[in-house]
Parts: structure tokens; C-alpha cells; sequence
């Protein structure tokens, strides 16, 4: 399709503002760019923090500018239920003239005070203006889920919002035109309140990013030599289940497999994490480095290790997933819809039921046994990742809302009796 038309998006990740400069995410960068590949003139709202930004937050400046058709409207960070009251008729007006300035709307939704994406699909709905709502996991089964972590106002917190967070879910989703549900574990949860639902995609890797042919085969080759190399890339953080992921590790040190695996990324839990390793004996074996900064780093340990094992417990649909098996990584974890679709046409993974450490310290346990298996989910793997890359999966969303959504054209064209 062509690349016409004005969209306008919102997309939670905040930007973070210091004397005057503001520090976008850098994967976030990534999908800005792709957006204003595909569509004419993009207008981006996103909640600002004035704060100095975190790691992994890169300047806007004139070495590093946002694409030329791109604008972007910063949206007041309102979390707090007296922050969003004071911020929202303002906000809701500014909403409303940038509904007016576009022709295609995709609003992402996921939270409850300060949701300016589910704002945005009720200000739609009242101008008569079909709109596209994205999700990328179930916010509110994540909340419920996390419901006993953290300290007592966070559990509170948590307590009294999961369900208020997924009424408002299933009301914007029911407004929208076209559900964007990224992975089938978000899919399977909304699809039942949407007209059009659609399973899609979010990376932000590119086709370079792919494991060359050749590494692909001397990985192949090699898979049958050393210690079993695990490693997993994400955030130490209870939905992602950190300590049972080292539980897995000393159950496959008392099994009798030589391993090294490394976690890459920080997170509440890391701390918790490295205590767990030390307890375990596993400190020569498990490497903990905290978050990493440089993405070719990532890809790196990525493509060097055998496995990537995860212990996901919630209901999302991580890219560390894809992002290994365009590493030629197979994915060896806790099952889910999402994973099981990713490896649907070459079976590039493996799975137990979620919780089930011991299962899963056996199936490792069995493929460190029998290499040639191993050998065979790294090519598996490959071959499942292929279809993967940021220009791929913004197209295919791209292309959804200008097939669903009606645009410029299509308000133009003469009716036909």
C-alpha cells in the first residue's frame, strides 16, 4: 500500500525531558521511524517525564533528529488519581485537535489513571472516528498477577485496580474498529471484545540484525562441544520469574550438566537473583551483569548461547523470544500461546507448564543429553526467526490500518448504487 496519509499514534513509553533536551527510548526511536516509513506524516503523543533519563534513552538532537514527518506532542505524566483529574480536560482537548489533523488513529491502551491511549479511543468514538487500539500484553492480568509483590502500597494498589483496569480494557477495545494485539497470548484475551481482531508483531531489530548464514552454521556445527551456554535477555522482575529461573540452574547443576548461563537486564529482583546464585554454589556458573546498553552486545550473547531459557508467568508477549530465534537460539521455557505461535511452522522451542521448574530442568536436562537434538532446534529456531524485522511487522500494522481504518481516500471515493 502506499505510504499516504497522516496518522496519529499514542505510545506509553515515556520521554524523558533535562534542561531542555528530551531522551526518547531508543528501541522506541526504532518504531517512530518505521511509522514514518509507512504513512505520510506521523503525529507521536507520548507521556514526558522530567526526570534524567534512564538507561537506554537516547537525546533528540540535531545529530540524532526525529524523521522529518514526524511531530511529537509530549502528554503530562498523570499515574495518580488527583494527577489525571487536574491534567484531563486540557489533555483530552489537546487529544481531540490532533484526532481532527489526522486521517488514520492507532492508540495504544494499558492502565487506568493517566491512560491517555484509552482517553484517546472514547475522544474517537465521540467525533465518529473509527480507531485502531494496539496492545502488547494484558495489563491487567499483569497487575492481578502481581498482586503480592512489592511493598504494601503496591499490592494495594494492585489489589484495587486489576479489575476497574480491565473494565477499561474491554470498553475501548469494543469502541475500536481494529484490534492490534501483539502475540496470540494478547490476542487470545481480547479478541472476544473486538469487531476485528488481528494478531501482530513487535521487534525492532532489522534484517542485519539476523544471524549471518555462516555463524549459523559453525553454531550448528559446535553445538555439540562445551558446556551447555543458556542466557536469557529481559528485566529481573516477578512476571518474568528470575528466582525460579535460577531454580531451574541448581536443579540442572544436581542433574550433572555443565552449563554456564547468563541473565542480562536489571530489575527489582536482580539483587534477590545474585543472593539465590550465591545460596546455589552457582556463582562460577551464572554471570549477572545488570542491564546492558549496547543492543549489539545483546545479540551477541544471544548468538553465541545454545538456549534461550525463560520462566514467563504472565500473560505478554516479550520480543526477547523473537530476538533469539533471529539469533538462531531456541527458546526452551514456561508454555504460552504467544511462544507455541512463534514456533508454529519449524518447532525452533520447547515448553512445560508454567511454574513447573522441575519439568523444565528436565527437558534441559535432555537436550544437553542429545546434541544432535540440540543442533536441529538451533536450525529450527532460524528458521522460525526468518520472518521477523522491524520493516516486516510495522508494515504489516501499517497496512491493517490502512486497509480497516477508513482514510483519506476512501471518504473521497464516490459512492456506487
Amino acid at each position: 500500500m502506499e505510504n499516504g496519509g497522516k496518522l496519529l499514534i499514542y505510545a506509553p513509553v515515556p520521554v524523558y525531558r533535562q534542561d531542555a533536551t528530551l531522551y526518547l527510548e531508543n528501541q522506541a526511536n526504532v518504531g517512530v521511524a518505521r511509522w514514518a516509513e509507512n504513512f505520510g506524516h506521523v503525529d507521536v503523543m507520548m507521556p514526558v517525564r522530567d526526570l534524567p533519563p534512564p538507561l537506554g534513552w537516547s537525546a533528540i538532537s540535531d545529530d540524532a533528529p526525529l524523521p522529518r514527518n514526524v511531530d511529537l506532542h509530549l502528554l503530562p505524566t498523570a499515574y495518580r488519581p488527583d494527577q489525571f483529574l487536574r491534567a484531563y480536560a486540557g489533555t483530552r482537548s489537546r487529544i481531540e485537535d490532533l484526532i481532527d489533523r489526522n486521517d488514520y488513529l492507532s492508540f495504544a491502551i494499558g492502565g487506568l489513571f493517566g491512560d491517555w491511549g484509552a482517553v484517546s479511543g472514547f475522544a474517537a468514538k465521540a467525533k465518529g472516528r473509527p480507531f485502531a487500539v494496539w496492545a502488547d500484553r494484558v495489563e491487567s492480568e499483569v497487575v492481578r498477577l502481581g498482586r503480592n509483590d512489592g511493598n504494601w502500597r503496591r499490592r494495594l494498589q494492585a489489589h484495587l485496580y486489576h479489575r476497574p483496569m480491565a473494565v477499561l480494557e474491554h470498553a475501548v477495545i469494543r469502541r475500536s474498529a481494529l484490534g492490534l494485539f501483539h502475540g496470540m497470548e494478547t490476542f487470545n484475551a481480547y479478541a472476544p471484545y473486538s469487531d476485528k481482531p488481528k494478531v501482530v508483531h513487535d521487534i525492532l531489530l532489522e534484517r542485519s540484525d539476523h544471524i549471518p548464514t555462516q555463524d549459523l552454521r559453525k553454531k550448528i556445527m559446535t553445538s555439540g562441544q562445551g558446556p551447555l551456554k543458556i542466557v536469557f535477555a529481559g528485566r529481573a522482575d516477578p512476571m518474568k520469574g528470575p528466582l525460579e529461573w535460577v531454580e531451574v540452574l541448581e536443579k540442572l547443576a544436581a542433574n550433572g550438566v555443565d552449563f554456564q548461563a547468563t541473565w542480562l537486564g536489571d530489575g527489582a529482583l536482580l539483587d534477590d537473583m545474585k543472593q539465590a546464585v550465591e545460596r546455589a554454589g552457582l556463582s562460577g556458573r551464572v554471570a549477572l551483569p545488570g542491564f546492558v546498553t549496547d543492543r549489539q552486545q545483546v545479540l551477541t550473547a544471544l548468538r553465541k548461547a545454545h538456549i534461550h531459557m525463560f520462566c514467563h508467568k504472565t500473560p505478554e508477549s516479550p520480543r526477547n523470544l523473537i530476538e533469539a530465534l533471529i539469533s538462531g537460539t531456541p527458546i526452551i521455557g514456561y508454555d504460552g500461546a504467544y511462544a507455541r505461535d512463534l514456533v508454529h511452522g519449524h518447532s525452533g522451542g520447547a515448553f512445560v507448564e508454567i511454574g513447573d521448574t522441575g519439568g523444565l530442568a528436565q527437558l534441559v536436562t535432555a537436550i544437553d543429553a542429545d546434541r544432535s537434538r540440540l543442533a536441529q532446534l538451533i536450525e529450527d529456531a532460524y528458521n522460525d526467526g526468518k520472518i521477523f524485522s522491524s520493516d516486516a511487522v510495522f508494515k504489516h500494522r501499517s497496512d491493517l490500518i490502512k486497509e480497516y481504518l477508513p482514510g483519506p481516500a476512501k471518504e473521497k471515493a464516490p459512492l456506487h448504487a
